[in-house]
């Protein structure tokens, strides 16, 4: 979903930040492998980006590079993260810990990206007080409560379907801004809450698809 996003006087599309996403990790490996200065036509070609959409990206959010030299690999990996946020951490909170869910409290990786489930949710009380992956599990009954407190703005979703809507009305009702869902089920929710949907089946069957013609 290419979603308009504003910032003051400033618009964007959600892709834009995707893309942020990509020139952070790839500058990130460009750092490990001991480069100091990249040219945009460098850090871009294994992007499938051109490096003049790379510069229009960054455009948005102020210059970083010289003309005729480059980017600072190290400069603009601090830049990418204070735009994108992720030079602080940020806590979300989790509901559904199904097979899917149990799997996301085990994921280790959210920690690159300064991220923390602290919070994690179930409807089946025979769940609730359990741990998984270092994370307790609470009860639905009191998601509101404890998002409201802490001020949490980011949920994932991997509810069964036909209960993902109600819970994703709760979670915006309880301040949630932006919802990572894995149900596979469209979600219907104001215009200012950032919704990205992970539909594997609808990616797998596309490629079943191609697959299929050759």
């Amino acid at each position: 979903m290419n979603k308009k996003i504003n910032l003051g006087k400033k618009h964007f599309s959600s892709e834009t930040i995707k893309r942020l996403s990509l020139y952070l990790r790839n500058s990130k490996r460009l750092k490990s492998q001991g480069v100091d200065v990249i040219s945009s036509d460098k850090l871009t070609e294994l992007l499938n980006v051109t490096p003049e959409q790379f510069r229009k990206d960054l455009s948005c959010f102020g210059g970083f590079g010289k003309r005729g030299v480059g980017y600072n690999v190290e400069r603009l990996i601090d830049e990418i993260e204070s735009i994108l946020g992720v030079n602080q951490q940020w806590d979300i909170v989790l509901v559904g810990t199904g097979k899917l869910g149990s799997a996301l409290l085990g994921f280790e990786g959210f920690s690159q990206f300064n991220i923390k489930i602290k919070y994690a949710f179930d409807s089946d009380e025979s769940k609730v007080g359990k741990s998984r992956g270092g994370v307790k599990i609470d009860s639905i009954k009191n998601m509101k409560r404890i998002i409201k407190s802490e001020n949490i703005k980011i949920a994932l979703i991997s509810t069964p379907p036909d209960v993902a809507q109600e819970v994703a009305s709760k979670l915006v009702d309880s301040g949630i801004k932006s919802i990572l869902n894995f149900a596979p089920r469209i979600l219907n929710l104001p215009e200012d809450v950032l919704v990205s949907n992970v539909d594997m089946a609808s990616e797998l069957e596309s490629l079943i698809f191609f697959a299929k013609q050759k």
